[in-house]
């Protein structure tokens, strides 16, 4: 059965709706995965990996999700790298989400940790592998999870609140007003320039993927 028959749809998430209004930008589908240019980016190269099954996160993924998983994200970075200079990523791990169906997103920035999370190193764990995510979510059921570059941490979940990442990122990229996306989707000036960057991306997307074919 369809991951998106009506039965599996959840009710009011637009992650699972194949026609919301978040999945209105495609750039890539796969068996268990739609990869979107996010129609909220903090900046121009903003991408949503999204499971079409209805998971919280990362760490609830099934193996042949998580397989597949690895492989997107490694296939856009590569091409955000390319492209826009750099890649960071984040994911609410079942907290500080505003849309309760996992979506992981990458977006072009080359700051620093502090930046993100000024609270200090302390509320810092790094790791390399996405395996671990899983690891910490059986354990806690929860997590905040961000990378930058090559480099991942989780942040102590003392510190989640809504929007944890997007309001960090926004504040660090000197977009503040992009944090809370149900604001910036009422601000007409604002989202002219976004749909402005998003047909930027899908054209970058088409022509690296050409690249690769």
């Amino acid at each position: 059965m369809n991951d998106f028959s009506e039965a599996k749809i959840k009710e009011n998430c637009p992650h699972c709706d194949p026609t919301s209004f978040a999945l209105k930008y495609p750039l890539e589908e796969r068996d268990n995965f739609r990869v979107v240019c996010d129609v909220h980016p903090l900046i121009e190269g903003h991408i949503l990996i999204i499971p079409k099954r209805h998971l919280s996160c990362i760490g609830e993924y099934p193996q042949v999700f998580f397989e597949e998983f690895v492989k997107l994200f490694e296939k856009f970075s590569k091409f955000l790298k390319q492209i826009y200079n750099s890649v960071s990523s984040f994911e609410h791990g079942k907290i500080g989400q505003t849309v309760f169906h996992s979506h992981i997103h990458l977006l072009p920035f080359d700051g620093i940790p502090s930046q993100i999370v000024p609270e200090g190193k302390e509320n810092l764990t790094a790791f390399s592998d996405f395996s671990y995510l899983k690891k910490v979510y059986d354990k806690l059921g929860k997590y905040l999870y961000f990378s930058i570059g090559d480099k991942r941490w989780i942040v102590d979940t003392k510190l989640a609140a809504p929007r944890f990442f997007r309001d960090r990122f926004a504040k660090a990229l000197s977009a503040p007003q992009r944090g809370n996306w149900k604001l910036m989707d009422a601000d007409e000036k604002i989202m002219l320039e976004a749909n402005k960057e998003i047909v930027n991306l899908r054209k970058n997307w088409e022509l690296f993927s050409k690249s690769l074919s």
